[in-house]
């Protein structure tokens, strides 16, 4: 095995493998390790059922449960949205071809203890239970400003600044109330906290877009969803990185970075030393160079029905806005089913999650689990969020943050962007 290589990258997390899946692409030397005997490090598949159930340390599962072969549970789940920078990136690299997806039937938003379908056109809006026949109006009117707005034609901009113009003084424009701009700012434009609101609107609207964009793609949501779950994109990118001569070390433990006047020189595994000029890694391989910034939790919720008042759809997102329940994080809920081969027939996976605010994390999800229930199996978890203390330019090592809250939906917060994958072709600062 060749000892010298331009990169290393420690980790099959998503990130991590597109990025050394680009690095390949473009004539770079790639060496891939894993501590882990599969790919997608904290974003991987479990399967077989019974590895799940050992991963938390919980008996079973039980035969009503069906064959163990048959379930791919997302330690992560994400959805993407249909015309958003991840599906560019696939289309981009060409991993689609090792892919299959398959469209998420429904988008949700919780309001006074109800879900309600997320209003995204015209025609929505007029049958949606969420807004009033004047909102309805005002609504669509932001909704036809947002489609036909364009940042390099002026006439477009209807006298609104794009980036002085805040988001705020937009909505004050359109007179919207304050439940409309809620299922905008959360459902839609997919925002995780208030300070949208305040900020340049220019933002909100291309969301506004975006949103719209995947959804006229798709007609019953914009949300797309790979078939055998998500552990399917690492592993894509492995395959191209692999078609690309690069090279992947599976359950290999890592026993140290090496460092030369404070610049990476090496990294040893299992007493070998392979050498390189860059090292990209997630954050469990170097705690010492990353810093605690909050904490997520997550439910893992296997149900034998559909939710309830989503129309008996197998797949679905649902966002609790953080103003509903007097939060300052918004509450995921993602579910696919048997219909996305990642469970047996008839049986649900749903995600609950929401980012940490107090010391019993566990009872703030429960508004996402009462939507749930019954719940017939629950696999709770507490993570860290984790970020960089540097940006690596000085010691060449590039640390991808830990898998946040927010980016549980891979859309505005998107795992990459089309920028950041030109200056990683480039050779330059990878980003988070």
């Amino acid at each position: 095995m060749e000892q010298e290589y331009d990169i290393i990258v420690l980790g099959t997390g998503l990130k991590e493998c597109i990025l050394s899946g680009l690095m390949t692409l473009s004539g770079k030397k790639v060496l891939h390790i894993d501590k882990n005997p599969y790919y997608g490090g904290e974003s991987a598949s479990i399967s077989p059922l019974e590895e799940l159930y050992k991963k938390f340390k919980t008996p079973g599962p039980p035969k009503s449960m069906g064959r163990g072969k048959e379930w791919n549970v997302d330690l992560i789940s994400k959805f993407f949205l249909s015309t958003g920078q991840m599906v560019k990136i696939l289309l981009h690299t060409e991993v689609t071809r090792y892919l299959d997806f398959k469209v998420v039937e429904g988008s949700y938003v919780y309001k006074g203890g109800k879900v309600h379908k997320v209003p995204a056109s015209e025609k929505d809006a007029d049958a949606s239970d969420l807004m009033g026949m004047f909102d309805k109006r005002r609504f669509k009117k932001l909704l036809l400003f947002a489609l036909n707005f364009d940042i390099r034609n002026p006439r477009t901009h209807h006298d609104v600044d794009p980036h002085k113009t805040t988001t705020r003084e937009l909505f004050h424009r359109y007179d919207l109330g304050l439940d409309v701009i809620e299922f905008i700012g959360h459902a839609i434009a997919l925002h995780n906290s208030e300070s949208y609101l305040d900020r340049p609107c220019v933002e909100t609207i291309s969301r506004i877009r975006l949103y719209s964009d995947s959804l006229s793609c798709r007609n019953t949501s914009p949300y797309l969803y790979p078939l055998y779950g998500l552990g399917e994109i690492p592993q894509g990118f492995a395959r191209l990185n692999a078609e690309y001569g690069g090279t992947f070390l599976l359950n290999r433990a890592v026993d140290e970075i090496v460092m030369d006047s404070g610049k990476v020189k090496a990294v040893k595994s299992e007493g070998k030393l392979f050498h390189c000029k860059q090292l990209i890694c997630d954050p469990s391989y170097v705690p010492n160079r990353v810093r605690k910034v909050g904490r997520v939790i997550r439910a893992i919720c296997f149900l034998n029905h559909p939710v309830k008042h989503t129309h008996d759809v197998s797949s679905c997102q649902i966002i609790i806005p953080q103003t509903q329940l007097n939060r300052k994080s918004d509450i995921y809920i993602s579910v696919v089913s048997f219909a996305h081969n990642v469970a047996s027939d008839g049986m649900y996976i749903a995600t609950v999650s929401t980012t940490a605010e107090t010391t019993n994390p566990e009872k703030e999800l429960q508004p996402g689990l009462e939507l749930l229930e019954p719940i017939v199996h629950k696999f709770v978890s507490v993570s860290n969020l984790l970020v960089p203390n540097e940006d690596g330019k000085k010691s060449q090592i590039f640390v991808v943050g830990s898998e946040s809250q927010r980016q549980k939906i891979c859309s505005h917060e998107s795992t990459l962007s089309l920028k950041d994958l030109k200056q990683v072709r480039n050779h330059g600062i990878i980003l988070q």
